[in-house]
């Protein structure tokens, strides 16, 4: 079966989040399954020109027409474990500082989405299965249906549209449909118009065979008005396309047993490094070295929907629980300026970290006892995933792929991998964060509890096979 992904980013070429993450993963977890040819195409950014100009090879240019405009559209690829990545070349559109953000990403990503499709004949490659990925790739699947669907070759391809993140959704003015974009005002307009705009996630929603998100319960969630940022009117009336697919993380990378960035490697057989891994953490923020207190950790993104104003609330009182506290993570200016308050006030208790720093959130994940995950929104979350394989027991609460992927411990019978609370409150999530450090005190049913958590699978082999599953189903329904 023949795979092509479209998306803005991919690991390890350019990524700002968890979406550079997922097609740095899940397309090389499809390679090595049988009878698999998966290829990647992504937009040539001027940081991954300067990163990898030695690794790209030339394969050939075109031109893309784009309304009025017919655009230069050179093509790159890397081989990479298995899987072939194309890069789309322009430097009016991508040779750039930033990747996303610009006065005129609408035009920019309406390129990037046509010059997907009018490279396939000049790569020699149709997929099967086209999968795009937010709201970036959007235009390749409208292009696909409204423009050159009845096409020979291309009228075969069958088109999943995953959206990882509902709130970002390509918004912009009605005015630019036909001079940016190249689409008319009758079945065009009514394809991708929504509230008097152009809205992209709204039109691959609409012409896509399929579409999925990073979890079931996030599925069900982006339903709801309260998830959806105003789609889901659109999403109940297509419900029959949507499924959600829990994503995974690399347990090559995320790995105690084989990381060198941690103080000492361990395994679930033999946790002893952990303890030298927390020794580490606390002398290196300049907590007390005592291994009897628990240190309770974020890693996150400072923004208010990850669940800081639950944080804020209620802290001061946590740390009545003799526990230590730190946290990584950049963001919201009012979010980062509290933490810098409240650690003056509890220099003894509290380390904060407002930078991104990738080795430093490993040493974490490691020498923490307790991670907290308070999201009021979280479409899949990666972080409750990567502290497990550390043996670090996450808190979270019950939301999207936090639900399908953390279950709370029954102290009756010892099940669960973690500890959650239901509702958006601060006293429960204390409450939890509670449960997890009275736990914490019984020495032998933590240590099974963290072993547990660190053979939890979270590879994205399983998730492969899920999508494979998906990709036939496609295949045979149409």
């Amino acid at each position: 079966m023949k795979i092509l992904f479209v998306g803005a980013e991919a690991v390890p070429y350019i990524s700002t989040g968890g979406l550079g993450d997922v097609l740095g993963s899940l397309p090389q977890a499809l390679a090595k399954k049988k009878g698999m040819d998966v290829r990647v195409v992504l937009p040539l950014y001027k940081k991954t020109k300067e990163k990898f100009a030695n690794q790209l090879v030339f394969v050939d240019k075109t031109t893309v027409s784009l309304a009025w405009r017919n655009q230069y559209c050179g093509i790159y690829k890397v081989e990479n474990d298995g899987v072939t990545y194309y890069f789309i070349d322009n430097e009016y559109y991508f040779n750039r500082d930033t990747i996303y953000g610009e006065f005129d990403d609408a035009e920019r990503f309406a390129f990037f989405g046509k010059a997907v499709l009018d490279i396939m004949p000049v790569i020699d490659f149709y997929p099967d299965i086209m999968h795009t990925n937010d709201w970036q790739s959007a235009m390749s699947v409208i292009y696909l249906k409204r423009k050159y669907y009845l096409q020979p070759y291309y009228r075969d391809i069958k088109t999943i549209y995953t959206i990882h993140n509902i709130d970002y959704q390509g918004i912009f003015s009605m005015a630019i449909l036909g001079d940016i974009f190249g689409l008319d005002s009758f079945g065009d307009r009514e394809t991708v118009e929504y509230n008097g705009c152009i809205n992209l996630t709204k039109g691959a929603i609409v012409c896509t065979d399929k579409i999925s998100t990073v979890s079931q319960r996030y599925a069900d969630e982006i339903k709801t008005e309260f998830y959806s940022s105003g789609l889901h009117y659109v999403l109940n009336l297509y419900s029959n396309k949507l499924t959600g697919i829990v994503n995974g993380i690399d347990t090559t990378y995320y790995n105690p047993k084989n990381d060198d960035v941690i103080a000492k490697k361990y395994t679930s057989k033999n946790m002893a490094g952990k303890a030298e891994c927390k020794r580490a953490l606390q002398e290196m923020c300049g907590l007390e070295q005592n291994p009897d207190i628990p240190v309770v950790s974020m890693i996150s993104r400072l923004a208010s929907h990850k669940g800081f104003d639950l944080v804020q609330f209620i802290l001061p009182e946590m740390l009545n629980m003799n526990i230590q506290f730190v946290l990584l993570g950049t963001g919201e200016h009012e979010i980062e300026e509290y933490f810098k308050t409240i650690q003056y006030r509890y220099p003894d208790k509290i380390k904060v970290f407002l930078e991104f720093n990738k080795d430093l959130s490993k040493k974490i994940y490691a020498g923490s006892d307790i991670f907290l995950m308070p999201s009021k929104s979280e479409p899949c979350g990666l972080a409750q995933m990567i502290c497990s394989a550390y043996g670090t027991i996450p808190v979270v609460r019950e939301t999207g792929g936090l639900y399908d992927t953390i279950h709370g411990y029954n102290k009756f019978n010892g099940e669960g991998n973690g500890f959650t609370f239901a509702n958006y409150n601060a006293h429960e999530m204390k409450d939890a964060v509670g449960r997890a450090v009275e736990l914490f005190d019984d020495k032998e049913k933590w240590k099974l509890l963290c072993k547990k958590a660190m053979e939890t699978d979270f590879s994205w082999s399983a998730s492969a096979e899920k999508y494979i599953a998906l990709y036939n189903e496609l295949a045979e329904e149409y």
